[in-house]
């Protein structure tokens, strides 16, 4: 599943953007250098605890034509501070503690084998972002192909470890996180499966604060690493010009609606959203061309209407 394909650098832009390889993620994807730019559907935890709803957002990814659909999945002892415990809070399903509501949005083991046999079935990739160690075991069991690791995880040194001892490639997400942070992970860690995504952890995030020619300053620290976007931002153009800026991978908090309850759903793209933007995307990426100039058939008309002067020699 983690097979590096190394190739020569292209340079930023056309297809495969930034980086000098690739990883095979699933029988029919990779990510990286000679690729298509790799669309991630962030689902996330805007599934709210539904299998049914989780389902829903697979059929509109598929039919958007992301590559991926993304969950997260913590074990909430461990990943919510006890302090927070006993607080409670307002949710779909009444007046519950924190800790409570933590596990009614949790996916378990009978759900996940279902969005495994059904995204199989779809002809999508899906993967997780794994909060803690226990979940990197869980998640395990369904093999995945790429793991990723939310902002909040760059400097959780123990965990990023627990994924790498897979022997997975990985996304390190860098929202929220210093360059002297991004730095220490990637020595600590090396690039034999790395992958980075640049990111602002502003849910939504201002078009001030995307700072897109991170990618670039990425890139030239990292040059044969792929380097990907992760936006949290309202509207399609930014995410667009990631690409555009040499982008590998993009993803994007996804949901049917962004007015329902939860977290990320505000900073989410609705399915209508996500398929201009990955038809955009499409676009883009055929509109790189090759680089070598040509005179194509349809502009010869407007050449004999338009052109008074007949070229000259060419210049050897």
């Amino acid at each position: 599943m983690n097979t590096i394909i190394r190739e020569h650098f292209i340079g930023t832009g056309g297809t495969g953007g930034i980086g000098r390889k690739s990883f095979r993620v699933s029988s029919k994807r990779a990510i990286g250098l000679g690729h298509p730019v790799y669309i991630i559907a962030e689902i996330g935890i805007n599934h709210n605890g539904s299998l049914a709803l989780a389902k829903r957002l697979i059929d509109e990814a598929v039919l958007a034509g992301c590559d991926a659909v993304k969950f997260q999945k913590r074990t909430p002892e461990r990943c919510t501070p006890k302090d927070q415990w006993y607080l409670e809070r307002d949710t779909p399903w009444g007046r519950m503690t924190y800790i409570n509501y933590r596990h009614m949005v949790e996916l378990g083991y009978d759900e996940y084998a279902v969005i495994d046999s059904y995204c199989k079935q779809k002809g999508i990739d899906w993967f997780v972002s794994c909060w803690d160690e226990v979940a990197v075991d869980f998640m395990e069991q369904f093999q995945p192909g790429v793991y990723k690791f939310a902002s909040a995880s760059l400097t959780d040194h123990v965990l990023i470890e627990k994924v790498r001892q897979t022997g997975k490639p990985y996304i390190l997400s860098t929202g929220m996180s210093t360059m002297d942070e991004i730095r220490l992970a990637v020595s600590k860690f090396g690039t034999d499966n790395l992958m980075i995504a640049h990111s602002t952890s502003a849910y939504p995030c201002p078009p001030h604060e995307l700072n897109l020619r991170m990618i670039d300053t990425l890139a030239g620290f990292y040059p044969d690493t792929p380097i990907g976007y992760s936006g949290h931002e309202t509207g399609l153009a930014t995410t667009v010009a990631a690409v555009a800026m040499g982008a590998s991978f993009v993803e994007r908090h996804f949901t049917l609606d962004r007015a329902m309850w939860g977290s990320d759903h505000a900073a989410s793209v609705e399915p209508q959203g996500m398929q201009k933007l990955v038809r955009d995307i499409r676009d883009v990426e055929l509109a790189f061309g090759d680089g070598v100039k040509r005179v194509y058939d349809s502009e010869l008309g407007a050449m004999k209407r338009l052109r008074r002067v007949r070229s000259a020699e060419p210049v050897i």
